[in-house]
């Protein structure tokens, strides 16, 4: 025996290599495992809540839903050409006569009041959204712990989730929305013509309710830091709301604005849902000027969730700038 090192030609090595690898090869051809069947398809599938801090607070969005349409047109850019409304849609790489619309409830936690906004459909309207219990769970509330349900609006998608069974689904809120959002669907003369479904809805699931509700105007502090905004059109007493803490801000801007393509880049352009829609689009201008203005992040109803973004001004309009890590620096 030497005490020398075993030193390896350049060409043993290689023919050292290249044996084993043989040698693996018959291996595996010895013991192929058994076919096995393709895994199944799942389906599509997202998120259900986006959680941030903003400050001292912490702000999730939630999803309850979303539904397919045809359109864009003539849903939105309800006063023009359906051809100008397929364009806009094409040029913003979107299907021209197809566009998904998603319902996103908010929780703000102050540290001592868990405040939803708005409720979403409700169990009973439609077969991919209103599962407001459900979502807030897998968020890690329970329906039991929200202290303020805020209502920007009257609208079905907005108020469908305030009652389940007959019975509130969130038994220990206190409530408070706009006195004229209130005052206008809840009069009699709403239950005839077009406001009558929306009115016999405000029937069964916000009067009830009215005893624990507050009903407020704009500027009114929901709990400190979160303020409303008077943000009339879509309906009479629609509203937004600036949230805001340690120098943090946020604006809730319900459904002043309902497509991240066509009313924000085109906000002139009328939206059929809208109650009053000069008013709206003035509402539309002014509240998403001053988001784009200040450089503040909003969350927008119907945005695609998870619903929080910015706003660049481009032409008459703005663009739209989905979150990315802002929130979470």
């Amino acid at each position: 025996m030497t005490d020398q090192p075993l030193k390896l030609s350049r060409r043993s090595a290689l023919a050292a290599l290249g044996g084993t690898a043989v040698l693996a090869g018959a291996g595996s051809l010895g013991f192929a495992p058994a076919a096995r069947a393709a895994a199944p398809q799942l389906g599509p599938s997202m998120p259900g809540h986006f959680r941030f801090k903003l400050g001292e607070f912490e702000v999730t969005t939630i999803l309850d839903g979303a539904i397919q349409l045809d359109g864009p047109h003539p849903i939105f850019g309800n006063n023009m050409a359906a051809e100008d409304v397929r364009k806009l849609a094409e040029e913003n790489f979107l299907p021209p006569s197809r566009f998904e619309i998603s319902f996103t409830p908010v929780v703000v936690n102050t540290g001592k009041e868990l405040i939803l906004f708005d409720t979403g459909n409700g169990a009973a309207r439609r077969p991919n959204a209103g599962k407001l219990g459900a979502m807030l769970e897998s968020a890690g509330f329970t329906a039991d712990q929200i202290d303020i349900v805020v209502i920007t609006h009257f609208h079905p998608d907005h108020i469908g989730g305030l009652m389940e069974d007959g019975k509130p689904l969130l038994p220990n809120a206190r409530y408070v929305t706009g006195a004229t959002e209130y005052d206008f669907w809840s009069h009699d003369d709403r239950l005839t013509g077009p406001t009558e479904g929306v009115a016999k809805l405000t029937r069964a699931n916000v009067v009830p309710l009215a005893e624990k509700a507050t009903f407020i105007k704009g500027g009114t502090d929901v709990a400190t830091g979160i303020t409303a905004i008077d943000a009339p059109g879509h309906t009479p007493g629609h509203m937004g709301y600036n949230v805001e803490s340690g120098g943090k801000r946020l604006v809730l801007i319900a459904d002043a604005c309902n497509h991240y393509v066509v009313s924000l880049q085109r906000p002139d352009w009328h939206v059929r849902f809208d109650v009053d829609k000069d008013m709206a689009v003035a509402t539309r201008k002014k509240l998403l000027g001053m988001i784009a203005a200040d450089k503040v992040p909003f969350a927008g109803y119907h945005m695609p969730f998870p619903a929080v973004g910015y706003l660049e001004p481009m032409g008459d309009g703005f663009r739209y700038n989905a979150a990315s890590y802002q929130l979470g620096l």
